[in-house]
């Protein structure tokens, strides 16, 4: 089984890695880029639809507003990176907003950022893809018709790729981020070109459609309300900005800097792509509506359920370059990838925060190993689980999906900043160097500047989204808040209980008696085995016990017994339901009730068998008396192994293993290395 198991998994994720080999899966700052930013960077795929979306509830003359809920969007943007900058330059371990709230809020702080910033990866991977098939699937019907079983596909094979490690992953994405950036950045200059220069009339092609609105003359408070939650839902383009300050340790030296690079650099692309597609979308007279096939109208006639809303993206691009174009393929087929790839950002953010929130003792340990590919393995499959789930709880469907969204991130947004601020403040009253406390008290006023402002976002998202699905990620929250106390309380009390005490106690003091009891069945090797090693222990008092199921059974071993002669006492226990465990378990509770002071130790002869099969053959009794026993005081239970023939063929089929290189596990190095090297092994 191991042979089996071991071959796909080698083919799947590749060879393992030594520990000593974590330096050389760092990041570049080129491919840190799209590893960690590729979140925002594609969000501007679906980030100014989703503004337009919202203005067409008032109709088409809302429209007009869109450019300044675009500077409203950079200015966000550019404050959230600016501070973000001084948390990697301060907190550079990797903690990111969870360790900055921790640290300078307190544990509650940290761990509602550590829930808002779980939830939110999660929604990431989630959005991203649904968006990402959503877009593919305007080319491909298949897609559209399955949408959900493509979906789980794509988050299947995220997660292949993240197990196989983090460089090779950002290797993998790198190409069809930078295609993507590329492409937006060329329609952008050849759209800017042919209007500015050449004066040419371009025109999406929904351009002559019109929009029925549902409230018509909106104004005065309920337009400001409309203004706010369309602006909340531009700031879909920040999501995954955190990721850099969380995956500060993945950089290579010196990790702060290029951190902060990479940083810089996400934001300039991000804010000029968004601005860019925005007004482009405005030049060429793109219409949407949340509800197409009733709102949209050509000629005065509704479209109907036949018609596929394509995305702003696409719409401009096609506007820009020509349905059907080299560029527009090109573009539409980077923009459905790089929404696939975008889902890379929490793949990267979560397994490292939930393996810093595990040594941390608020979630399970095993999220804090590395797997083969010193990935946290454990982190990527739960991520992978959780948005599949959310994938098939909202049918793949971005636009009900992206109302849960971005709560969580202006959650941790907020309190982080504020976090800084009382970082600074802290730092501020011991320093007496003036350029050092010039540098902290304007690190201070960028921080305080982008907490009031997340802060302020945070309210107009939870007001505006709330009643549209932001409750259900308030709610995950919550969910996740809860479980993690838990989970902390637990380990909190396992240690307290395991803790050894300075002075004597009743685990350090002998128990006074060891009384030894053998568990027989029948006399064959296993038992004569066991019986040995309980003689060589030399306890106070060694007996055999059987329990009672046949009487002929039991007779015919009484009466070898007697004819071996063999000189230990065999107890024979009834049981009048034909049971074996219950008997001895109530046998041995009566043994330490008679001598509390005893230990009792139960020797259990088993035999080793080969094939998975033969497991299920075998040893199924021992293992209930062992779980049973477990639970039971002052009982130490010991197997006593025989080895049956199959056994040795499953050593001997191992051992050839070692010799054996499966597909992706091949050893490197010159011949005569590896010679030398099995040599002096097998001496």
């Amino acid at each position: 089984m191991s042979k089996l198991t071991d071959v796909p998994k080698r083919i799947l994720i590749g060879r393992a890695l030594r520990s000593d080999r974590l330096g050389e899966t760092l990041l570049p700052k080129r491919i840190a880029l799209p590893v960690f930013a590729s979140d925002p960077l594609s969000s501007v795929a679906y980030a100014p639809g989703e503004v337009l979306l919202v203005l067409s509830i008032a109709g088409v003359s809302a429209y007009h507003f869109s450019p300044w809920i675009a500077v409203a969007v950079v200015v966000l943007m550019f404050t959230v990176v600016a501070s973000y900058r001084q948390n990697v330059h301060a907190y550079p371990s990797g903690g990111g907003d969870y360790e900055v709230a921790t640290t300078n809020l307190g544990p509650k702080a940290g761990l509602t950022v550590a829930s808002a910033l779980l939830v939110d990866y999660v929604l990431t991977v989630a959005v991203s893809i649904s968006s990402g098939i959503e877009n593919l699937g305007s080319a491909v019907p298949f897609v559209v018709e399955h949408k959900v079983l493509c979906a789980v596909a794509v988050v299947v094979l995220l997660t292949l790729m993240n197990l196989r490690g983090v460089k090779e992953s950002g290797t993998l994405f790198a190409i069809p981020t930078y295609v993507f950036v590329a492409g937006v950045f060329i329609m952008i200059l050849w759209g800017s070109f042919r209007g500015l220069v050449l004066g040419d009339t371009m025109r999406a092609p929904t351009a002559s459609y019109q929009v029925r609105a549902e409230h018509q003359g909106i104004a005065g408070f309920a337009l400001v309300f409309l203004l706010l939650r369309a602006f909340s839902s531009g700031c879909a383009a920040l999501t995954g900005v955190e990721a850099i300050s969380n995956g500060v340790p993945a950089f290579r030296k010196p990790k702060s800097k290029n951190a902060a690079t990479t940083l810089a650099m996400m934001g300039l692309l991000a804010v000029t792509m968004f601005c860019g597609i925005i007004v482009l979308a405005m030049t060429t007279k793109v219409r949407m509506a949340e509800n197409p096939a009733a709102d949209l109208l050509h000629n005065g006639v509704a479209l109907g359920s036949g018609y596929v809303q394509n995305p702003v993206i696409s719409q401009v691009a096609e506007a820009v370059f020509g349905k059907g174009s080299l560029l527009f393929i090109v573009l539409a087929a980077a923009t459905a990838l790089v929404l696939f790839l975008a889902a890379n950002t929490a793949y990267n953010g979560f397994p490292l925060l939930g393996s810093i929130l595990a040594q941390d003792r608020y979630l399970p340990r095993q999220l804090h190993t590395r797997g083969d590919r010193l990935a946290f393995s454990n982190g990527i499959v739960l991520l992978a689980g959780a948005a599949t789930m959310l994938i098939f709880i909202y049918g793949a469907d971005s636009t009900r999906l992206i109302q849960l969204y971005i709560v969580g991130v202006f959650v941790s947004f907020t309190l982080s900043q504020t976090g800084m601020v009382r970082h600074w403040n802290r730092h501020l009253a011991t320093e007496r160097d003036q350029a050092k406390r010039r540098h902290m008290v304007r690190s201070r006023a960028i921080n305080a500047f982008g907490a009031f402002f997340t802060g302020l976002v945070l309210v107009v998202v939870l007001v505006t989204k709330f009643t549209h699905g932001a409750w259900v990620a308030l709610l995950g929250m919550c969910i996740f808040y809860a479980t993690m106390t838990a989970i902390r309380r637990h380990y909190d009390g396992v240690s307290e209980e395991l803790a050894a005490p300075e002075g004597p106690s009743d685990d350090s003091v002998r128990p006074s008696r060891v009384h030894s009891v053998v568990l027989i069945s029948k006399i064959h090797r296993p038992t004569l085995r066991a019986l040995a090693y309980a003689k060589l222990l030399r306890t106070d008092t060694l007996e055999a016990l059987s329990v009672n199921v046949d009487p002929a059974e039991t007779k015919q071993l009484k009466d070898e017994w007697e004819r071996r002669g063999i000189d230990v006492p065999l107890k024979i226990l009834d049981s009048p339901y034909r049971e074996i465990t219950r008997p001895v378990i109530e046998y041995v509770k009566g043994l330490r009730r008679e001598s509390p002071r005893d230990a009792v130790s139960v020797i259990i002869p088993e035999y080793v068998v080969g094939r998975w099969y033969e497991h299920l053959l075998h040893n199924q009794s021992a293992l209930r008396l062992k779980g049973r026993l477990l639970f039971t005081p002052g009982v130490m239970v010991t197997s006593v192994p025989y080895q049956l023939q199959s056994s040795e063929l499953a050593k001997q089929r191992a051992r050839r293993r070692q010799d054996w290189n499966a597909p992706g596990a091949v050893r490197r190095g010159p011949a005569e290395a590896r010679a030398k090297e099995s040599s002096a092994s097998q001496s």
